[in-house]
């Protein structure tokens, strides 16, 4: 059962001119005595005989054409014209032949317009479009002509009727044909956009498939990168705790089998138990991603004091704490990574520079806050000396700027050899 408009077309152009010409054989049959003798009946049997022979050949070759194509004798298409908008020879003829069946049909008697009326439907279909409107008119003035009462027309009257019924048969054809061929281009125009946007949604749907897998990518590389971020604060911490602590640890034992007697010996093993507990409390707190613990309690200056004296009361150094300045609130990170700053710098000018003084000023400058660390050592050649390696391989300058930049900072170093080292780290105030 047809269920589609166009199934329902093809079925019509497969069978109506079938049902069209029996249609109108039966009323002409019934109304012969009225317009035909013998002669013209006879004529009319051989004509219709005609029609149903050029029918079934035109049918067989839509059947042949339709399996030629791959869609086989029992699809809708085999039954139906050739493609629309595309005729060609074997249409035009069978258009042609049909038309002039009709219309001597019509002639020897005007209910064979029933016959003649399938013209509209299918000239589009089977004429080239120059030649479409010409088949149209064609048919309309053979339906004229049966309306008016018969080719030729037999007096005045009978031919104003033609004259009038031609103009309206081909004003209606040409007429409907018109939007006919306007719908036939709007659908061919929403078939076309519609298959665009099936397009546009397949690459859509693969800019978002590749899109999926470039987020997969990402989400891997972040991760990644968070690993190795994490990784390097670890690593930063244990330096800055485990290693400088074991490194305080060794010279106060160092400095215990020394001693000139057991009371200065034991105050140094005293020293190195502190320390070792110190160290150990912050390895805790590093890993855990806590901030030091001379900041648990304190503000960053009174916790630089606190570190500056007990590293001049270990070293042995003249070391001096300035603060310049109004102070301000500090983000944790911010005082915890210029602790840390401090801590690695001090540790570096005990076990490197052999300074007698050093000086640590922390300075309030508006929208930045500034860390200096200074020594009257022996300095070094930024240059020609490596930021890792030496004793236990330690992280250095290196892990000092790789703090600051985690909070958009700076760490800069001025030194030479025999000249002493000043050590400054800049970090806005509002960070992070």
């Amino acid at each position: 059962m047809p269920t589609t408009v166009e199934e329902r077309w093809r079925q019509f152009f497969r069978w109506g001119p079938y049902g069209l010409l029996g249609v109108a054989t039966v009323i002409s049959g019934a109304s012969a005595d009225l317009f035909m003798g013998r002669t013209r009946m006879a004529a009319a049997g051989t004509l219709v005989a005609a029609a149903l022979l050029l029918q079934a050949v035109w049918h067989r070759r839509c059947v042949r054409h339709a399996t030629a194509d791959g869609r086989g004798p029992d699809t809708p298409e085999a039954g139906a014209v050739l493609v629309p908008a595309a005729p060609g020879p074997a249409s035009v003829t069978y258009f042609v032949l049909r038309t002039a069946l009709a219309s001597v049909l019509t002639w020897l008697n005007p209910f064979f317009a029933v016959y003649a009326c399938v013209g509209y439907f299918d000239a589009v279909h089977l004429l080239p479009r120059r030649f479409s409107r010409a088949g149209l008119l064609v048919t309309a003035v053979t339906m004229a002509g049966s309306q008016s009462g018969g080719l030729p027309p037999a007096s005045l009257v009978q031919w104003l009727a033609f004259g009038g019924l031609l103009a309206l048969n081909a004003a209606l054809s040409l007429g409907f044909s018109h939007l006919a061929t306007k719908d036939a281009e709007k659908a061919a125009e929403r078939a076309a956009t519609i298959a665009e946007l099936g397009r546009a949604n397949a690459r859509l749907e693969q800019a978002l498939a590749e899109n999926s897998a470039l987020q997969a990518q990402l989400l891997l590389q972040a991760r990644e990168a968070g690993v190795a971020d994490e990784r390097r604060r670890l690593a930063a911490e244990i330096h800055d705790t485990i290693a400088q602590g074991l490194t305080g640890v060794v010279t106060q034992l160092q400095a215990a089998s020394a001693a000139p007697d057991p009371e200065h010996a034991e105050a140094h093993l005293r020293r190195a138990a502190d320390l070792a507990r110190h160290s150990l409390g912050e390895a805790r707190r590093s890993v855990r991603n806590l901030g030091p613990v001379a900041l648990e309690h304190d503000d960053l200056p009174e916790a630089l004091r606190k570190t500056v004296a007990d590293w001049a009361e270990r070293t042995g150094v003249d070391t001096r704490f300035t603060v310049t300045g109004t102070e301000a609130p500090l983000h944790g990170e911010v005082a915890a990574t210029l602790l840390r700053i401090a801590q690695e710098a001090l540790s570096n000018a005990a076990r490197h520079s052999g300074a007698g003084r050093a000086g640590v000023t922390l300075s309030y400058m508006g929208d930045e806050i500034t860390l200096d660390v200074r020594d009257d050592g022996r300095g070094f050649d930024p240059l020609a000396r490596p930021e890792r390696g030496g004793d236990g391989g330690g992280f250095g300058l290196g892990g000092m700027r790789a703090r600051a930049e985690r909070l958009a900072g700076t760490v800069t170093v001025e030194t030479a050899p025999g000249e002493g080292t000043a050590i400054s780290a800049r970090v806005p105030l509002g960070a992070p």
